[in-house]
C-alpha cells in the first residue's frame, strides 16, 4: 500500500501542523499490513509522528519534514518511554519529533530532509572571549528529532537530517538496524545535537555516512534504564563514513551501565575532531573487542568556556585515540574495564598524543596500535597545556604533554610514526609519560 499524507489532508505551506494528516496515512498503512507513507515535494509542519511496524517513511528528493517547536503539539511519552530523558539537559525534553516503540520492520527512506530548527534555539553569547568556537547557549524547547526504542529491523536510508537541535537519531533497544548514506548537517556548535546514538543495541550497520555535529558524530552507549530492559550493546560495524564533530568522531560511553563489545570502526574519515576515537567506563560496566582501523584525518583544540559557571566547553584536546577507566564523581564507584582494543593505519594530524588513563579501581589492558602515523601540528589558536578527563574528578588538569600518555593502562602495544612540527616541539616530549614520569614502551619505534 502507498499513500501520499497530501491525500489524508496534509498541506505544505511549512505553517499548518500536519501532524494528524501524516498520522493518519500511518494507521492506515499499517491497519492493511503495511506499506509506503509519501512524503512529496513541499515544506510540511509537523508534531510528532508515531512510527508503525511494516511501514516506511519516504521523504520524495524536495520534500522537508520540518519539527515543531510547540511543546503541546510534541508527545511527552512519560512512563511510556524509558529513556534517559533530559539526562539534566537544559531544555532538553523526553519527547521527540519522530517516534516508535516495539515494532519491527520500520523504515525512513529518501532523499529528503527532516529538518530540527536548532538555529531556533542555539544563540551565541561570545562566552569564549571572541574565539566563537565553544558550545552555543541554548533557550527554549529543544525535542529529540527522533527516538525509536525496541524495533526489530529498522532502515534509516540516504535521508537528510538538518539542524538538530538535540539528539539527531537515538535508537534505544533496537535490533538487526542499518543506517546507510544519510546526511546528519547539524550546526558544529551545537550542544547535545549528536549525530547517532546507538544506546544497547544489537546487530547494527552504519556505512557510507556523512555527519557534521557539535556534539559526538557517532555514540555508542549503555544508559541504565535502557540497558536494563534490552541488554548490552554489541555487534556494531562503522564504515565509510566522514565525520567532523567538535567532540568525538566515534564515541564509546561514557554512559556503561551495560557492556559495549564487538565493535568495527572501519575505512573512515575524521575531519576537525577534538578526538578522533573516545572510549570511557564510568559505570561498571565493559568495553571490549574494539576493532579500529583505516582512519584517516584530522584532530584539534577548540575554545574553552570562560564567562559561563562551567569551566570547559568541548570534551577532548585532540587525541587520536583516548581510553579512560575513570570514577565519574566522588563516590568513586568502580568504572569498569576497557581491553581487547585493537588499532592500526590511522593517519592522524592533530594537536594532542595517545591518552589511556585508569584510576586505581579502573582497568584498561591488552590494547594494540600498529602500522600508525601520528604528526602533532599547530591547527588551532591555542596553546596546548591541558589534559581532559571529563566526567571524572580529574576534569581538566594542566600537567607536562607528552605524545603518549599512560596512566595504569597494562599491556600496551604502540608501533607508531610520530612527527612534529616546529611550535608543538616546544610543549610535547617525544617520550612517553607514564604515572606522571618518563619511562618506556612495551613497543615504541617512534620516530
Amino acid at each position: 500500500m502507498r499513500i501520499n499524507i497530501t491525500d489524508c489532508g496534509a498541506v505544505a505551506d511549512g505553517v499548518t501542523n500536519n501532524a494528524a494528516a501524516i498520522q493518519t496515512a500511518i494507521d492506515t498503512c499499517e491497519r492493511q499490513g503495511g506499506g509506503t507513507v509519501v512524503v512529496p515535494a513541499g515544506r510540511f509542519l509537523s508534531g510528532t509522528i508515531v512510527l508503525k511496524s511494516h511501514v516506511e517513511l519516504h521523504l520524495e528528493h524536495g520534500s522537508v519534514l520540518v519539527q515543531s517547536h510547540n511543546p503541546e503539539e510534541i508527545k511527552s511519552f512519560n512512563g511510556d518511554v524509558s529513556s534517559s530523558a533530559s539526562n539534566g539537559m537544559d531544555g532538553a525534553q523526553d519527547g521527540s519529533f519522530l517516534y516508535a516503540c516495539h515494532g519491527e520492520d520500520i523504515a525512513i527512506t529518501g532523499t529528503g530532509t527532516i529538518d530540527g530548527r536548532g538555529r531556533e534555539v542555539y544563540f551565541d553569547d561570545d562566552t569564549d572571549g571572541g574565539f566563537h568556537e565553544s558550545p552555543l547557549a541554548v533557550k527554549g524547547f529543544r525535542p529529540r528529532t527522533s527516538y525509536l526504542e525496541d524495533i526489530d529491523g529498522l532502515t534509516v536510508k540516504d535521508i537528510t537530517f538538518f539542524d538538530s537541535c538535540f539528539w539527531t537519531l537515538h535508537m534505544a533497544g533496537c535490533r538487526n538496524v542499518l543506517v546507510d548514506g544519510i546526511r546528519i548537517r547539524n550546526n558544529d556548535r551545537g550542544p547535545n545535537n549528536d549525530g547517532i546514538d546507538p544506546d544497547s543495541c544489537q546487530h547494527v550497520i552504519i556505512r557510507g555516512c556523512m555527519i557534521e555535529t557539535g556534539d559526538d558524530a557517532i555514540v555508542l552507549k549503555t544508559t541504565k534504564p535502557i540497558t536494563e530492559k534490552y541488554g548490552d550493546c554489541e555487534d556494531i560495524v562503522i564504515t565509510g563514513c566522514v565525520l567532523h564533530s567538535r567532540d568525538s568522531a566515534l564515541k564509546i560511553g561514557t554512559e556503561t551501565w551495560g557492556s559495549i563489545r564487538d565493535v568495527i570502526f572501519a575505512d573512515c574519515v575524521i575531519k576537525d575532531c577534538s578526538r578522533g576515537a573516545g572510549l570511557w567506563v564510568r559505570d561498571g560496566g565493559t568495553i571490549e573487542r574494539v576493532h579500529i582501523h583505516h582512519i584517516a584525518g584530522t584532530t584539534r583544540r577548540y575554545a574553552e568556556f570562560i564567562n559561563r559557571e562551567k569551566p570547559t566547553g568541548w570534551w577532548g584536546k585532540g587525541e587520536p585515540l583516548y581510553l579512560s577507566a575513570a570514577y565519574r564523581n566522588e563516590e568513586k564507584r568502580f568504572p569498569g574495564c576497557i581491553r581487547n582494543i585493537r588499532a592500526d593505519h590511522l593517519d592522524i594530524t592533530g594537536e594532542a598524543g595517545f591518552f589511556f588513563a585508569a584510576d586505581k579501581d579502573g582497568i584498561i589492558e591488552d590494547i594494540t596500535v600498529t602500522d600508525s602515523r601520528l604528526r602533532l601540528e599547530r591547527r588551532s589558536r591555542h596553546t596546548p597545556e591541558y589534559y581532559d578527563e571529563q566526567p571524572s574528578p580529574q576534569s581538566v588538569y594542566r600537567a607536562p604533554l607528552s605524545w603518549y600518555y599512560n596512566r595504569g593502562a597494562e599491556r600496551v602495544k604502540l608501533d607508531c610514526e610520530l612527527e612534529m612540527d616546529a611550535f608543538m616541539e616546544n610543549y610535547f616530549s617525544r617520550g612517553m609519560l607514564k604515572n606522571g614520569a618518563a619511562d618506556g614502551l612495551d613497543e615504541c619505534p617512534a620516530g
